[in-house]
């Protein structure tokens, strides 16, 4: 029989896929057990979800702590191993070309940030991270301190939309403003990039000349309330397999990318 993991969850608001998640666990559809609840603002009305069940949780207030760093950005208050020329090189987030010193002073600030986010998360140790509307980009230094094994990835977001399009903070909205006659959401791992990490599972509904953005945003909650739990036990199951896998394009570039297999129940 598998074992019951331990998840860890990061919200930034009213939490209602880490209620759905929460349900699962309770209910036996995850086989897990949540484990702590942080939040990078203490108005994250998601942290009552968990404290009524006696879960525990913590703040790291993001913004404060971005904005003490702005003002006082001494390179001796960043973390003894935090390497920035090695981040910049790693991360996706902003293009090749962007003024290496605002991203430098973008990851530095993020850094001092994930420091404490990792020393709150150590207290409680974890099988899986579920990101359930933490509205935060992760760094290639917060990545790599919980993806220690690049074949067991363990960081898990949901996207409103079907990526890879409408990546960033309002899938629903720009498939509504596009025109688009399909909605849905995604499950995937994290990557360094914003909304490109491996795919996990997808949801997807009909966008009828009646629907209004507040039509859609109900329907694919619906979805994700679904489709959240059901990826997170996959992964209990050990079913989900992160495969490199190679393209060769047509004018004879190479492309690499890590998909998401997911195994039978009996392999």
């Amino acid at each position: 029989m598998e074992s019951s993991i331990r998840i860890g969850a990061l919200i930034s608001g009213t939490g209602t896929n880490l209620e759905a998640i929460l349900k699962a666990c309770e209910n036996g559809r995850i086989n897990g057990r949540m484990v702590f609840v942080g939040a990078d603002t203490s108005n994250a009305a998601g942290l009552k979800r968990a404290e009524k069940r006696g879960i525990p949780t913590f703040v790291v207030d993001y913004s404060r702590i971005i904005r003490e760093y702005k003002k006082n950005p001494d390179p001796r208050h960043l973390p003894e191993d935090y390497n920035s020329e090695d981040i910049i090189r790693r991360q996706s987030l902003f293009p090749k070309d962007s003024d290496p010193r605002q991203v430098a002073a973008y990851f530095a600030a993020r850094a001092m940030a994930e420091s404490e986010l990792l020393s709150r998360m150590a207290d409680y140790p974890f099988d899986l991270l579920v990101l359930a509307g933490f509205m935060r980009n992760l760094s290639p230094y917060f990545i790599d301190r919980v993806n220690t094994d690049p074949m067991r990835l363990r960081i898990m977001n949901i996207h409103p939309a079907l990526l890879p399009a409408f990546a960033g903070t309002d899938g629903y909205g720009d498939t509504f403003r596009y025109g688009c006659k399909v909605g849905g959401c995604t499950v995937h791992f994290i990557d360094y990039g914003e909304d490109t990490g491996p795919i996990i599972g997808q949801r997807a509904f009909q966008i009828t000349e009646t629907d209004t953005i507040d039509s859609i945003k109900k329907k694919g909650l619906a979805q994700e309330w679904e489709l959240y739990p059901e990826c997170i036990s996959l992964y209990a199951q050990n079913r989900l397999i992160p495969v490199k896998r190679t393209y060769t394009m047509k004018n004879g570039d190479i492309r690499q990318r890590t998909v998401v297999k997911i195994a039978d129940p009996d392999e």
